[in-house]
């Protein structure tokens, strides 16, 4: 998975990514959702696990990764939205200490941390 750093970023500032499951049998259509998203060089991805109900080590080693390709280019992966569950596997691993992990408000957008960018719920 690499992205083309000569590339111009695209106009999406914002790519929300929705998934349900975020483990070992998913990851390989992920990766490559993920790698077509960050083709696109957008300034933040949002990776919505709303409705997500499990994370493994290779979800978890997939988010990282994703963070670091988007470090590299200047953007931002912010973690939405986990069940408590989830929540608990990011605090344990520390991932919650590496990215941002936001939670909806009612009728508000989710606010992003670092750069001030904004997507709605």
């Amino acid at each position: 998975m690499t992205t083309d750093p000569s590339r111009p970023p695209c106009g999406v500032r914002v790519l929300h990514v929705r998934t349900t499951a975020f483990d070992l049998p998913h990851l390989p259509a992920l990766g490559a959702l993920f790698d077509r998203v960050l083709a696109l060089r957008p300034a933040q991805v949002v990776a919505d696990l709303s409705a997500c109900r499990y994370i493994d080590a290779a979800g978890v080693g997939l988010l990282l990764d994703v963070h670091r390709r988007l470090t590299r280019v200047g953007a931002v992966l912010t973690v939405h939205d986990p069940n408590p569950g989830i929540r608990r596997i990011l605090q344990i691993t520390g991932v919650d200490q590496v990215l941002p992990v936001t939670t909806t408000a009612p009728d508000r957008g989710v606010p992003h941390p670092r750069a001030g960018l904004t997507t709605v719920a």
